[in-house]
């Protein structure tokens, strides 16, 4: 079994933070080091604001990674995306600002993201980033989110 012990949001009612600075993301040891796999966190109905106007902002986040000796645990994890729906911050560096965030947490062997943001001012803004090239032979499913189409 999974040691838990050092967790300080699973199992427990916790505020919501009130920003990324706040969120408290947590890791636990993963039971499977040594075997490549691929985890996959989708949240389709991210939010933040607009660092100028202060409007809110919308996107369908992926977030693939294969785990070294560590997994992010998945109500802190929650919890840390919920956190940026009183931040203000451009597509691109929220997406980032995520991507980096679980890289120095997790140090794992790859981890891609894919944001979907959904259009503002008639553009839709889509912001891709991974660590590097994926260790031969594990298997990457497509994150399954189709080009924004609007009414077409």
């Amino acid at each position: 079994m999974t040691d838990v012990s050092g967790l300080s949001q699973l199992g427990k009612n916790v505020e919501q933070p009130q920003s990324p600075e706040q969120a408290i993301l947590e890791k636990v040891p993963s039971g499977n080091q040594g075997t490549d796999f691929v985890v996959r966190f989708t949240a389709p109905e991210f939010t933040s604001l607009c660092p100028m106007t202060g409007q809110p902002d919308f996107a369908h986040i992926v977030i693939d990674y294969i785990p070294d000796a560590f997994l992010v645990e998945s109500k802190s994890l929650k919890l840390y995306l919920h956190s940026f729906r009183n931040h203000g911050a451009f597509h691109e560096d929220c997406t980032i600002e995520i991507a980096k965030t679980l890289v120095a947490l997790l140090q794992p062997k790859w981890l891609r993201i894919g944001a979907y943001w959904y259009p503002r001012g008639g553009i839709p803004i889509d912001v891709f980033w991974q660590t590097g090239e994926a260790p031969a032979g594990v298997w990457l499913p497509d994150q399954g989110v189709q080009p924004y189409r609007g009414r077409g």
